[in-house]
């Protein structure tokens, strides 16, 4: 029996509108270190494709050849013994026109794989799945992982309002600020009604929410609970933080409940300066001399759309010590 024994390597398949794509390639860079205009990405980084709102599949790679014959030829020597197994070639969005296979020729690939694994095909409820993708002229089969769109269930929340972030972006700028969170400590300082709370929690980050405004602050907890999620969330200025953080999420505070002067703003970041080396910070307006005199420097960036609405994401370091 041919040891399934995986090689380290990862490809990930992408899907995403064209407004979204600044900010999938920012949460790229956030998790692989790299980003590509392609919607197909490999990396030795293991990152479950449920994570993202922009990952559609995950193949951890078990191994590869130059030729699909190579890849039948290696498929040959595997034995499932009594597990069952499916092959699955994925809709992958944006190969070359080298690499495009139609929706028969896949099926096809799929059966001739199939056929010499020594193992039972189940279609319907396999113990295990297998992908197969064709990338950057080499072909890899490795155990397979679909994404579950946790985000899409987070849309119906009990408290809401209009100027709030989507899920999808919210989910984005969660992971952008916390890319792995074993042993990380973030807070959102300005939570507003909790949706990259629920976000963040939900992937098993620790964020906590803190907000200025009682009624935004209730309703955050109301979201939180909403998803059977555990989670705190205080009511106070940002100023009284005086536990230190890993990283802030701040959503510059601009709708009409909570509307704040360009002098608040500052005051925000300065505040923030005290508890965080890093800031992930949601603005409207360009800011980038305020993130300076706080003491940060913006190290990365996007915009991120929606349809005519535009906010920018920047992910800031502090360049000097605070008193």
């Amino acid at each position: 029996m041919k040891r399934l024994t995986p090689t380290g390597e990862f490809i990930y398949t992408y899907a995403y509108h064209q407004d979204e794509k600044e900010l999938c390639q920012l949460e790229m860079r956030a998790f692989f270190g790299k980003d590509t205009e392609e919607k197909i990405l490999k990396s030795p980084i293991g990152i479950h494709p449920s994570r993202s709102p922009f990952m559609k599949v995950r193949v951890e790679v078990l191994f590869e050849g130059a030729e699909l014959a190579d890849i039948l030829k290696q498929a040959a020597e595997m034995d499932l013994e009594t597990n069952t197994f499916k092959v699955i070639f994925p809709k992958i969005n944006g190969l070359s026109t080298a690499e495009q296979v139609d929706f028969e020729g896949k099926r096809e690939i799929e059966r001739k794989v199939g056929a010499v694994i020594t193992g039972e095909a189940n279609l319907h409820h396999p113990d295990v799945t297998f992908g197969l993708i064709p990338y950057d002229g080499r072909w890899y089969f490795g155990k397979y992982d679909e994404s579950e769109s946790f985000w899409f269930k987070h849309q119906r929340k009990p408290r809401e309002y209009s100027t709030a972030l989507s899920t999808r972006v919210a989910r984005a700028i969660a992971n952008i600020a916390v890319p792995n969170p074993a042993g990380i400590k973030a807070i959102d300082p300005c939570c507003g009604i909790g949706t990259v709370l629920v976000e963040a929690i939900s992937m098993g980050i620790d964020l906590v929410g803190r907000d200025i405004n009682p009624l935004v602050v209730d309703g955050s907890r109301e979201n939180i609970a909403h998803f059977g999620l555990t989670g705190s969330v205080e009511l106070g200025p940002i100023a009284d933080i005086i536990v230190q953080y890993d990283v802030a999420i701040i959503d510059m505070p601009y709708n009409l409940y909570t509307h704040v002067t360009s002098d608040e703003q500052l005051d925000i970041l300065k505040a923030a300066s005290r508890f965080t080396d890093k800031l992930i910070v949601v603005t409207i307006e360009s800011i980038d001399h305020m993130i300076e005199e706080a003491g940060y420097s913006v190290t990365d960036r996007c915009v991120a759309k929606k349809s005519s609405f535009l906010r920018e994401i920047l992910v800031c370091e502090r360049t000097e010590s605070q008193n």
